[in-house]
């Protein structure tokens, strides 16, 4: 079998992805890079085809960024095969902004690329490649927790909502032919993103709005909307049940509808009991 290390760039900038393909090669040249692509779809595509070791991810990518791409491979990625990929972001942030993924001990390179600091995340990945060689009990749950962190940070995953600055959206307002449907938010199960709109549904019918989920999200008041999946929302007074499987997923029922939702592994810790 090959022990070749592979990995795997996103990064819709072709100069600077080139540049830190350089870069890799000069300071890891056991380290093959598998793919390069420019967008996250691309990425979580690839990654799951080709199961790198790791993944450089470039946050700010047209369409799916870099972190919502590390949220679909810890959701997509199959249970009891090879480990998850480990996650470089490659990014531009500021100092501030940085702080969030030095809190969850998710390793970044800034752009452009710094030989010496890349040198530093090389090391480091080694040391962790090295760790995997006898699987931790608990790895997959720190992962997890790690991109739990950074998708709630503000101005990282999640947009900054000042308290106050705005009240939480009560109706939603769908169209219908001529027709504009005032759905009050009490009366939503779920919603759930598909293509460029969300489905809105309620236990009578189901609506279109045309919006994505990533700007419907600050909008929604937290403790009654829980995120399950990257692309659902449910309400959590409308969820009867929770049975989690073997894989760590857990398995929804509503109350009056027949619809079952599922919560990947990313949101599994919510489902606790009390």
């Amino acid at each position: 079998m090959s022990t070749t290390l592979t990995a795997l760039i996103a990064e819709d900038e072709p100069l600077l992805a080139a540049n830190l393909q350089a870069e890799l090669a000069r300071a890891w040249p056991e380290l093959a890079v598998v793919a390069n692509v420019g967008h996250g779809a691309a990425a979580v595509e690839q990654a799951l085809a080709l199961r790198p070791a790791i993944v450089f991810l470039d946050i700010r990518m047209p369409g799916m960024t870099g972190l919502e791409a590390a949220q679909a491979l810890a959701e997509d990625w199959p249970t009891g095969d090879a480990p998850l990929p480990l996650v470089v972001f490659v990014t531009a942030y500021d100092q501030y902004a940085l702080q969030a993924f030095e809190h969850a001990a998710v390793d970044y390179v800034l752009k452009p690329v710094q030989p010496d600091r890349l040198a530093q995340t090389c090391t480091r990945l080694r040391a962790a490649l090295q760790a995997r060689t006898t699987p931790a009990a608990g790895e997959l749950d720190a992962t997890l927790a790690q991109l739990r962190s950074l998708l709630a940070a503000p101005g990282v995953g999640a947009q900054a909502v000042t308290p106050g600055a705005a009240p939480w959206l009560t109706v939603i307002q769908a169209s219908v032919g001529n027709a504009v449907h005032l759905v009050p938010i009490g009366e939503v199960l779920y919603f759930e993103a598909a293509d460029k709109y969300i489905r809105v549904i309620t236990a009578a019918r189901e609506y279109l709005i045309r919006t994505s989920l990533r700007d419907l999200l600050p909008q929604l008041d937290g403790q009654r909307f829980w995120q399950i999946h990257r692309g659902t929302v449910v309400r959590a007074e409308a969820i009867a049940t929770a049975t989690r499987d073997e894989s760590g997923k857990v398995h929804l029922t509503l109350r009056g509808h027949a619809d079952k939702l599922v919560a990947s592994r990313l949101y599994a810790h919510l489902f606790k009991a009390m």
